[in-house]
């Protein structure tokens, strides 16, 4: 019986990341590995939300910040966030000082809040929309990899009817990779 071994893919899948440290580490260790921790769920959707119009190395490059600046984003902290205290966000020049991406933060942390109470647990209704399944497109080149899915169409409508803000369904889609419900990495990538 003949085996197949797959092309080694990892330089093609993490063309992106390359020439960057943090870049690198995120692609090698954190993108598209499956996570069920409420807190770090919430930090990646946070994250996404600062990300929309910009790219995701300058965000990775202050997520320490953003840690710092979110209480390293525990939900119970964020959804009570004051006005005062957001506001003094908008002078931190290591954020992206958007008034509405501060602000989001807290009233995502609120819906989450909501969304525990009816589920158990932000995980629970995170991998409910794809009942409890890793989506794996195991691509061969980049350019199969998709920026939306149905599942990110379903997500981001939910999710925005549930009043949260910056979630359409290509952040949606990004943050479901994220968190590793989607994984992306090629199939002959030795980081998948």
């Amino acid at each position: 019986m003949a085996v197949y071994n797959a092309p080694d893919d990892t330089a093609l899948c993490r063309k992106w990341a390359l020439g960057d440290p943090i870049t690198e580490k995120y692609h090698d260790h954190e993108w598209c590995k499956i996570s069920h921790d409420d807190r770090f769920q919430f930090e990646m959707l946070s994250l996404e939300g600062a990300s929309v119009g910009l790219s995701w190395r300058t965000i990775l490059h202050k997520r320490e910040a953003y840690r710092r600046a979110y209480h390293d984003f525990d939900i119970d902290i964020c959804a009570s966030m004051g006005d005062d205290e957001l506001e003094g966000l908008l002078n931190d020049e290591s954020l992206i000082r958007n008034r509405n991406k501060i602000y989001s933060v807290r009233n995502n942390a609120i819906a989450v809040h909501k969304i525990q109470k009816e589920y158990g647990s932000f995980d629970k209704y995170l991998w409910g929309f794809t009942d409890g399944k890793q989506i794996d497109g195991r691509w061969n080149t980049p350019e199969e990899v998709p920026t939306v899915s149905e599942i990110s169409k379903a997500m981001s409508r939910d999710m925005k009817k549930r009043g949260m803000k910056f979630v359409g369904p290509v952040i949606t889609y990004s943050f479901l990779q994220s968190i590793g419900i989607v994984n992306d990495h090629l199939a002959g990538c030795k980081y998948r």
